[in-house]
């Protein structure tokens, strides 16, 4: 079974590494991607689980990046060998942005009445605090009743605890994943604002050069809008559930919310055989 998105303690799931190498077993997972927000620190500790447990590996990360004054989301694949020394380096700028934007979002949540601290978020986050972990404290405190109130009312872009914080823009994040030989995909494109088919020249000349088609949030209508977008423009095809264990209980590794979710094996023979080409 093949899982290309999913997320450690390192980002914002609940599994370690090795926890999660221990899921993939367990759901029958052989090929698995992970895709931590803005860091490989996940991947990096992995992979002698990954290589013990017979689990087939693939590095990823997924980006925050702007387009047009909204948040859009890109899954990074390097399936190749070596070649980011220099992506590595620029990653580490997206995480001391991330830094700052938590001080300032843990002044704006005590602005409006809530005793929340950015250590207490970054002993949660470990190396890379977000919102979900400013959302666990809330909920743990009392201040909402779950992590979807905390981001409907207060975290989420539209919400007014939101604090804006510096992302690359999308053909940034698509470029240097690009230059270290990864391949580039939209990640959940259900999710970005606007009319993605109208969207997609604008995409691939920025470089993207592979969609999400398989998610777990993308029903059958969706995915095969997906898929004949990728067919219309030559892109490739990547999928996944975006577990994060505990954070999403009510999504399961390689099979997706309440098992919507079977990655087909021509993906990942597809994908394979662009790196070989």
């Amino acid at each position: 079974m093949i899982d290309l998105h999913s997320h450690t303690n390192e980002s914002d799931g609940s599994c370690s590494p090795e926890q999660l190498i221990a899921e993939a077993v367990r759901a029958g997972v052989d090929r698995l991607g992970i895709t931590d927000h803005d860091t490989f620190a996940g991947y990096d500790r992995a992979r002698d689980a990954a290589a013990r447990a017979g689990v087939e590996l693939v590095c990823g990360i997924e980006l925050s990046t702007r387009l047009h004054d909204h948040s859009v989301h890109v899954l990074g694949y390097f399936l190749g060998s070596g070649g980011l020394g220099a992506f590595r380096d620029w990653v580490l700028e997206l995480q001391a942005s991330r830094r700052e934007r938590n001080q300032r979002l843990a002044i704006r949540l005590r602005e409006l009445g809530f005793d929340v601290t950015v250590e207490e978020a970054e002993a949660r986050g470990r190396g890379i605090t977000g919102r979900p972990h400013f959302a666990q404290i809330m909920v743990e405190k009392g201040y909402v009743s779950n992590l979807r109130q905390a981001f409907d009312e207060y975290l989420d872009e539209s919400a007014k605890g939101y604090v804006y914080r510096r992302e690359p823009s999308f053909a940034e994040g698509v470029r240097h994943i690009r230059d270290a030989g990864g391949f580039a995909s939209l990640a959940h494109p259900i999710r970005v604002a606007g009319d993605v088919s109208k969207m997609m020249p604008e995409l691939c000349a920025a470089g993207l050069n592979a969609i999400e088609a398989y998610h777990s949030d993308h029903g059958p209508g969706e995915t095969e809008i997906y898929l004949g977008l990728a067919k219309r423009y030559g892109l490739l095809v990547t999928g996944g559930s975006d577990f994060h264990g505990a954070m999403k209980p009510e999504v399961s590794l390689g099979t997706g919310y309440k098992g919507n979710l079977r990655v087909p094996e021509d993906v990942w023979e597809r994908m394979r055989a662009s790196v070989n080409a």
